[in-house]
């Protein structure tokens, strides 16, 4: 009888530390944001490891809706919780319109960069336009810029088989960062230093006879960086992009990139900028998404497997685990971006 009981009292114990889990241990749903993010970073928000770690450590998911770093600050913000461009150009320009966000962060950094074929690359390097230090290629922006004024051919820099002036792929500065960023970095440099409003108005026409040279623009960085991969030398010489769109691309895609890994070129501008991807709360649900993204193991993520430059104590120096030659272990030669106020110059110039 008393084995009887000790049974049936542990049988108790078990029914009622089930219903305790129940109630009380099981995890609670996760809980869904969304908001507006850069084409760039679409790929860390679609990993795996970066998704589940989120959702169990923070009960979150995240949807968005792709858009460029400038149109979705003004765009319909109704039943978004947050933004996630890719300047803090974009934060300014929020604050200007809206005022201050519930919350913001810089949670990537990535500087802009050059992409290009090596061809391309050994013609600029005869020409004196991009050097070579330490296995990393710089370009020399002065002498780009006066190649782009003085509408210096292909066939001048000692490539016959394209086609036309030289010129640099981008997109447009209205619509996406990667454009707005470009831009800004060609105002300092005919500014001779960093543009603001009491220098700009000199640089504006020069700016903007540039950039008529120019084209067609993109209004995605990503849809840059594809057709830029599918379409070879010919279509896309030289483009303007983010460092870690090639870095996440070798890690994502080993088998593509084993393929083209002997002819694809980065060039750092000597300058070069920061792209600061911002992440904006416009609620306290999108507050937390910047708890999660600043996550020890999702910074660390970002970093490996998508080439985002975090806060992770040691990844900038950490560079060789992308098989991707010419990379800087350290990113030295930045200036400033200008004010929105300059930016926004800018800008109105290049509608």
């Amino acid at each position: 009888m008393k084995t009887k009981w000790i049974g049936l009292a542990v049988l108790l114990l078990v029914i009622t530390g089930a219903g305790l889990y129940a109630a009380v241990g099981r995890p609670a749903e996760a809980v869904e944001i969304t908001g507006f993010v850069g084409g760039e970073k679409i790929g860390l928000l679609e990993d795996e490891q970066v998704t589940e770690r989120m959702e169990e450590k923070y009960g979150l998911k995240m949807d968005y809706a792709r858009a460029g770093s400038l149109d979705m600050i003004t765009a319909d913000h109704s039943g978004r919780n947050y933004l996630f461009p890719s300047s803090q150009t974009a934060l300014e320009l929020y604050e200007n319109l809206y005022g201050r966000p519930t919350k913001s962060e810089i949670v990537l950094n990535t500087p802009i960069v050059l992409y290009t074929r090596r061809a391309v690359a050994k013609a600029l390097t005869d020409q004196g336009i991009v050097s070579e230090e330490d296995g990393v290629l710089y370009g020399d922006m002065e002498k780009l810029i006066q190649c782009l004024e003085d509408e210096t051919t292909w066939e001048e820099l000692g490539l016959p088989q394209l086609y036309g002036s030289f010129s640099v792929g981008t997109t447009d500065p209205n619509k996406s960062n990667s454009g707005n960023m470009f831009a800004g970095l060609l105002a300092n440099i005919l500014c001779g230093g960093v543009a603001d409003e009491s220098n700009i108005d000199e640089a504006l026409p020069r700016l903007r006879s540039i950039f008529q040279k120019l084209g067609y623009m993109e209004t995605s960085s990503s849809d840059l960086f594809d057709q830029f991969l599918k379409t070879g030398m010919g279509a896309k010489p030289l483009i303007a992009g983010y460092e870690n769109q090639l870095l996440e691309f070798a890690v994502q895609n080993p088998s593509d990139w084993e393929q083209v890994k002997d002819d694809i070129v980065m060039i750092y501008p000597n300058p070069s900028v920061w792209s600061a991807h911002v992440f904006i709360a416009l609620d306290e649900a999108g507050a937390k998404g910047i708890d999660a993204l600043m996550d020890e193991e999702v910074q660390q993520l970002a970093w490996d497997r998508h080439g985002f430059r975090t806060g992770v104590y040691g990844t900038a120096m950490d560079t060789e685990k992308f098989g991707v030659d010419g990379v800087a272990r350290e990113i030295t030669r930045i200036a400033p971006m200008p004010d929105v106020n300059t930016m926004m110059k800018i800008m109105d110039a290049l509608k």
